[in-house]
């Protein structure tokens, strides 16, 4: 059936048609308006019936909905049998819509409006129900209309109500009230026993003719669509039982149905009637019958008129009795009516809103509605086929099919809106307003339809296996238009399940239907027409009676004109079938002959096609050849049926172009004849269309010989010369060189092709013939635009079978400017003149074309590739992106500039023996070049710019964005401020005359990791006389040196460390003769300082002398040396004295030194930790700002600097570097210091000398050294404590408030009541700061000895 929605038994079917001369455009406007209309609820559906009519009313305040759809023609009249069994598949109203003017009126259209409604509705057809004409008025026409005429059955719409839509559903209200209150008048015919006889007569029975009913006790008011259907009060006696229904009286909410007496005489009948269904069962008209296909009605009519309650109640009666008779279909046809009844008590009573699921255990909610319709597919499967229909199963096969497709339908709409729910329940209720066919066919990736697959709860196979049942025998007894709908709703559901060949088998069978539809109607165009011709002969027949020999000599020959409309709808599903199966019917396509020059956007196809043509074809075939050879020939025999001449010579012609490897020489023969022949029929009937060049592009590829790259001109912007930081930009951004281009690296397709005036290039044309046969072209010329080009063209060329055939051509420019090749126009037979792009390809792209020639043969047999992913075109998107990066936009032609004549330069004489240098890290070599002006042209620009083997992988990693804020620094810091080349004397050199000499300094420095660099020597002739300089651009030559480098790591740093010098112990007599005596002594006040500390280890087998030098202001320079001998380690130490960077320093962000503006960090930090990575990275820069390293040979002159950056600085380290924002200064003293006798003890090694069982006091000064007051506490520390006697409490003692720069001192008295080694320790923290802050911290070592 045409509805393939789920909810199609909850139907009503009302059918838009147009009316009168109204405009197309008008007539969609209106009627889209009214198809918004999907559902109606039942209070607004209008009542005040009392008769039979009311049977199927809605209560005032019913709640649920009339659903309604509005299909695009009429039911066939093979279905009408139909219905009485589905009457939801029939049209039960009819709307015509028509524009009202000045000219045309109501009455003209109303009569208009009934003959079409007669020629829709059949004689014996019950439907359509109610009829309703809508007269829109023409807005231009306002008021000479006539709308104020009141006719029957048509409806005025004025131009200037308000809410026309609101007055639509009003009358599509009182529509459906109609509709449904002929239901009641339907049922009465059925429910007397001559009716219900009637209904189980056949299988698919009809409403028995008036003449064969009894007549109506009350005929009077019937004003209905049919007057022929008898109104009945009361029910008939019944045959000899004398049994008489009684009457029972009508309501209105009531679900009244069969009279009781019907029920009760039912099991009194069952004896009588055979359960047999196959009889013919028409002489048993008045016979006593069951009343099962009369409730299996009601339920309908209910189910119709929505109300679901009454619906599933007889339903539930019909198929009680359905079992214990044999009436498989009316019972398979129930359990589809339950079905549909479930899902919308379902949905009214909210559980749509859950969720499909997930675990098996647990039922689905749908399975109970699953199982019902897969008990009806089974019944309609098995039913036993009728004695009436013993010739004709094409309704019973309908009704087979459409229960198949309403299961698909339900799991469907479930998988496809991802489970049970409300999405599934508006796709099942009214399918095209939800759209999800497009959207699945939309997004048809697997991991998609996996994901819904998982999400939902229902598989594909799953579906796949429902929709396959009906596909078997029983299409073939389908009508022509039932069999297409059905196969036509398979390919859409395999489409969006991703089975994309099991919809080409499907559309095949398509096809196959099209075709005999189309060759029927041919034939029966055939006799019509002679016919035709005949009785025109009868009336021109010659009096002697003899018969005219059309056939004879002197006929004239007709050939019936052909219609080609939907021939392009056929042939586009034969190519969407043969790509499915590898097979690609566009390969060759319709080219114009009045105009063979592409335009821009088709020369940029076709450089990218031959690209993908080229992958294409080296890759091994797909599919099997067999069945492609004969899908071909069945595509031949398609095109040649419609008949479509030019179909058939470009389809043999691209199997010719895409399939001649698997052609055998005689298939290849037959298809280049089967072309040729149609097209020579086109041109004999006038169609001068013709067809591409057949043998694929005969242009493989085009290259421009690159000139040396001595010789190679450059072009470079004028703005370049006066940006400052170009150089670094380059360096940070990835462009090694910092003002021009490299020649290695120069773009193709962007970039422009640089020739020098009056110096000769040449183009290699690869042309190719992928045929058993020699292929000839007849001319190959070029068509170039711009300045003078001098070359020898190619007359005729023939490339013998099977080979790839390179041509040459050598060509001058004679001026300066611009210069375009646009193409090669090449002409070969049984082929339009194509103008074939010559496609501009760089090194690096041919490259890259190379790769993946290569890597493409590579994954023959070795790569497998699952379902269509097979298919060249499919392999050459995928795989190939992944392994290559992808190509750059091709230009449009190969465009070349000429440039004037540039000097020429070459270099003489190096210092370096074969272009290697050796060095140890952080020394310094000076490299010298001699450069020699060889041409006629001086020089007066001249830059030198440098790459080597460290700039790429920082490059690179700065680029990714993964390294972190402080990595980011240190890398660029690398890049700019240790490079490995440098020239410095840049200024020196400006002008190298013919002939002349001049000699290059470049300073190379050893770098770890260094391993070969090198030296672009830029140079051109700015300033021209008699011309008039460019002011954006300028043209350069480049010469390069490469440099091979070794560099030897012999010095290494380890393990920095910053400590307090009050945590040192150090005796400066013990360490005589060592440099670190001179600069300890130097430490006045250990707390004021810390100690630097490094390891520095050599690597290599030579000593080296190691010297760090600290530069720091208000403390005198110190220097400490150290020889590292071969394979050792030496720790170097230095005093640092104590600092402290104030908070708008340490509160700035880590800089960048590039040009980026966001630099943001891969880790998540706080706001704390953020601030404490700032407050490391700024003191860093300023412990590295005063203390350097350089490193000397000890037996030698090499020296060079020592890298301090790749340590780190911790917040230990940090804590000793930084000073305190409170002083404290620890004094042990001996002695009572309130009457003035007591003494400092000796302080020696970083420590006191104190004897035990001695009173000392400990004195605590603390220094408020911010300008500030503060309010402080103090605690004292003893370790260990067991051993020492103290007063009072030591442990948060108030210091009370401090005003700046203020000092308070506090006297706390200890015993020490053992020898041995102890520590004090004083820490001060403000009030209101966190605990784990400190304002100022000291501790000092006291050696409690004997005599001390």
């Amino acid at each position: 059936m045409t509805s393939h929605a789920f909810a199609a038994l909850a139907h009503i079917r009302i059918l838009v048609i147009p009316v009168g001369p109204i405009p197309r455009t008008t007539f969609e406007k209106y009627a889209a308006e009214i198809r918004t209309f999907d559902s109606i609820r039942l209070g607004d559906i209008p009542s005040g019936m009392k008769d039979e009519r009311a049977r199927f009313m809605p209560n005032p305040l019913s709640s649920g909905y009339l659903y309604l759809s509005y299909p695009s023609h009429p039911t066939p009249t093979s279905h009408l049998p139909l219905s009485l069994f589905r009457p939801s598949h029939f049209t039960l109203g009819i709307i015509g819509i028509t524009a009202c003017s000045s000219s045309y009126s109501l009455a003209s259209a109303l009569e208009q409006f009934e003959n079409a409604v007669l020629d829709i509705s059949q004689d014996s057809s019950t439907f359509p129900l109610a009829k309703v004409c809508f007269a829109f008025e023409d807005e231009e026409s306002t008021g000479n209309t006539g709308l104020g005429d009141t006719l029957s059955g048509i409806v005025s719409i004025p131009s200037m109500m308000g809410n026309k839509k609101l007055y639509i559903g009003t009358l599509l209200a009182d529509l459906c009230s109609q509709i449904l209150a002929e239901f009641g008048r339907m049922y009465q015919v059925l429910e007397n026993p001559i009716g219900n006889e009637y209904l189980n007569s056949s299988l698919f029975p009809t409403l028995p003719s008036p003449s064969e009913m009894p007549l109506s006790l009350s005929s009077s008011g019937n004003n209905g669509f049919h007057s022929n259907l008898p109104l009945y009060s009361s029910q008939p006696e019944l045959d000899s039982s004398g049994l008489t229904a009684p009457n029972f009286p009508l309501k209105r909410s009531s679900t009244s149905g069969p009279g009781l007496s019907h029920i009760s005489s039912l099991t009194q009948r069952q004896s009588s009637l055979g359960p047999s269904v196959v009889k013919k069962r028409a002489s048993a008209i008045g016979a006593v019958s069951s009343h099962g296909r009369l409730y299996k009605v009601l339920g309908d009519f209910f189910l119709l008129a929505g109300r679901t309650e009454e619906a599933m109640m007889w339903y539930t009666e019909a198929i009680v009795l359905f079992k214990t008779g044999q009436d498989p279909v009316w019972h398979a046809s129930a359990l589809e009516g339950m079905a549909t009844v479930s899902v919308l008590d379902a949905w009214s009573a909210g559980l749509g809103l859950q969720s499909s699921v997930g675990n098996g255990t647990i039922k689905e909610p749908w399975a109970e509605v699953y199982e019902l319709l897969s008990q009806a597919i089974a019944l309609y499967h098995k039913a036993p086929v009728p004695f009436e229909l013993s010739q004709d199963y094409s309704l019973l096969a309908l009704t087979y099919c459409t229960a198949v497709m309403r299961q698909t339908s339900l799991l469907f709409c479930i998988w496809s809106t991802k489970g049970w729910g409300a999405l599934a329940f508006a796709s099942m209720l009214q399918p095209g307003s939800t759209s999800y066919m497009q959207k699945m066919t939309s997004d048809s990736s697997w991991t998609n339809l996996e994901r819904l697959s998982i999400v939902s709860g229902v598989s594909r196979a799953q579906i796949a296996n429902t929709v396959s049942q009906a596909h078997g025998p029983w299409l073939l007894h389908l009508g022509p238009h039932e069999r297409l709908t059905t196969l036509r709703y398979m390919a859409s559901i395999y489409s969006c399940l991703g089975y994309k060949r099991k919809e080409a088998f499907i559309l095949r069978e398509i096809i196959s239907c099209i075709m005999d539809l189309i060759v029927c109607g041919r034939e029966e165009n055939d006799v019509l027409r002679k016919s035709d011709v005949g009785s025109a002969n009868v009336g021109n027949r010659p009096e002697n009676d003899d018969e005219v020999n059309t056939a004879g000599k002197g006929a004239v020959g007709m050939r019936q004109n052909e219609i080609a409309e939907g021939n392009q709808s056929i042939l586009k599903l034969l190519i969407r079938t043969c790509k499915v199966l590898g097979v690609d019917l566009e390969a060759v396509g319709v080219a114009k002959a009045a105009d063979n020059t592409p335009s821009e956007g088709e020369g940029e196809d076709s450089e990218r096609k031959d690209l993908e043509d080229l992958t294409i074809a080296a890759t091994e075939p797909f599919g099997w050849p067999e069945l492609q050879v004969g899908v071909v020939r069945e595509a031949i025999a398609v095109a040649e049926a419609l008949p479509d001449p030019l179909a058939v010579a470009c389809i043999s012609l691209s199997a010719l172009r895409t399939m001649h490897s698997v052609l055998a020489s005689g298939d290849q023969h037959h298809l280049y004849q089967t072309a040729g022949r149609n097209l020579a029929v086109m041109h004999r009937r006038g169609d001068a269309s013709t067809v591409e060049y057949w043998a694929e592009d005969p242009i493989m590829g085009v290259a421009l010989l690159p000139l040396a790259l001595h010789r190679l001109p450059i072009e470079n912007p004028c703005s370049i010369l006066t940006a400052k930081s170009s150089a670094t930009k380059s360096l940070l951004d990835g462009t090694t060189d910092p003002f021009l281009y490299n020649p290695r690296k120069s773009s193709g397709p962007q970039g422009k092709n640089l020739i020098v005036q009056g110096e000769p290039i040449e183009l290699t044309i690869t042309l190719r013939n992928p045929h058993v046969f020699d292929l000839e072209i007849q001319s190959i010329s070029l068509s170039t635009t711009g300045v003078e080009f001098d070359y020898n063209p190619v007359s005729a060329v023939v490339i013998p079978a099977n080979t790839l055939y390179p041509i040459t051509l050598v060509g001058t420019a004679k001026t300066r400017g611009t210069l375009v090749f646009r193409g090669c126009i090449v002409q070969a037979p049984w082929g339009a003149a194509k103008e074939s792009l010559l496609p501009v390809q760089s090194d690096a792209e041919e490259n890259l074309f190379a790769r993946r020639q290569s890597a493409v043969k590579c994954e023959s047999g070795r790569v497998k590739y699952g379902g269509l992913e097979s298919r060249p075109w499919e392999k050459g998107g995928r795989r190939l992106s992944t392994l290559f990066p992808p190509l750059k936009k091709p230009s449009q032609f190969l465009q070349c500039v000429v440039v004037p004549e540039q000097p020429l330069l070459r270099i003489r004489w190096t210092s370096l023996t074969h272009g290697a240098v050796m060095l140890y890290n952080g020394e310094e070599s000076n490299i010298r070049l001699t450069l020699e002006n060889i041409s006629s042209l001086p020089v007066d620009f001249l830059r030198l710019s440098f790459e080597d083997s460290t700039i790429g992988p920082a490059q690179e990693a700065l680029s990714e964005g993964e390294l972190s804020v402080f990595e980011a620094y240190e890398t660029e810091y690398d890049l700019l401020h240790r490079r490995a080349f440098s020239w410095r004397n840049d200024k020196e050199i400006t002008t190298i005359s013919p002939k002349q000499k001049v000699v290059l300094s470049v300073t190379c420095l050893g770098k770890v990791g260094c391993t070969y660099g090198t030296i672009h020597i830029s140079y051109s002739l700015m300033n021209r006389e008699h011309e008039v300089p460019a002011s954006e651009v300028f043209y350069t030559r480049q010469l390069s040196y490469p440099v091979t480098v070794t560099v030897y790591h012999m010095l290494e740093c380890h393990d920095m460390n910053l400590m307090p010098m009050v945590d040192v112990e150090y005796d400066i007599g013990g360490w005589a003769g060592n440099s670190v005596t001179r600069v300890l002594s130097e430490v006045d006040d250990p707390a004021e300082w810390c100690l630097f500390a490094i390891d520095v280890r050599n690597t290599y087998g030579l000593p080296f002398e190691v010297t760090f030098e600290r530069e720091q202001a208000g403390t005198k320079g110190a220097t400490v040396s150290s020889t590292v001998p071969p394979g050792s380690m030496s720790r170097i130490m230095l005093p640092v004295k104590k600092f402290r960077l104030s908070n708008d320093i340490i509160s700035q962000p880590i800089p960048t030194l590039s040009d980026r503006q966001f630099v943001v960090g891969k880790s998540k930090l706080s706001v704390d930790e953020e601030q404490a990575q700032r407050e490391l990275f700024w003191y860093r820069e300023e412990l590295l700002n005063i203390i350097s390293a350089r490193w000397k040979e000890t037996n030698g002159d090499r020296h060079g600097n020592l890298s301090l950056r790749q340590q780190r600085l911790t917040l230990p380290m940090l804590r000793a570097l930084r000073t305190d924002v409170v002083r404290v200064n620890l004094t042990l003293m001996a002695g009572d210091p309130d009457d003035g006798s007591s003494q400092v003890l000796d302080y020696k090694g970083g420590k006191y000398i104190a004897s035990p069982n001695t009173m000392l006091y400990l004195r605590v000064e603390v220094s408020n050294t911010t300008l500030s007051p503060l309010v402080m506490t103090l605690s004292v520390r003893v370790d260990p404590a067991e051993q020492v006697l103290s007063e009072g409490v030591l442990s948060n003692m108030t210091l009370g408030k401090l005003q700046g720069e203020e000092t308070k001192a506090v006297e706390v008295p200890f015993y020490f009541l053992c020898t041995g080694r102890f520590e004090i320790g004083a820490e001060v923290q403000i009030l209101g700061a966190p605990k784990s802050s400190r304002a100022g911290t000291s501790r000092t070592r006291i050696s409690v000895i004997e005599d001390g």
